[in-house]
């Protein structure tokens, strides 16, 4: 993980499938790109938005924190 690029909350929160067209979101640290997801089309995915930590609103999702599992990590959330 010490390989994986860093990114600010600011970097991040460009890459919300409107301002650029990558669809990413942060979970515990770690930044996912979602763009392959059907779940993200045009970067909302119910009441999320791509570009966000959604660390917290994961306690809220219908669905286990295992869904990242799926997607590869791609960076490291920095302050």
């Amino acid at each position: 993980m010490n390989q994986l690029p860093k990114y600010t909350v600011s970097q991040l929160s460009l890459r919300n499938g409107q301002d650029k067209e990558q669809i990413w979101c942060a979970y515990k640290g770690l930044i996912y790109e979602l763009n392959r997801s059907k779940l993200w089309r045009g970067g909302k995915h119910y009441e999320h938005w791509a570009g966000q930590d959604l660390t917290k609103e994961m306690t809220d999702a219908p669905h286990l924190d295992n869904v990242f599992d799926k997607w590869d990590p791609i960076g490291v959330l920095i302050d």
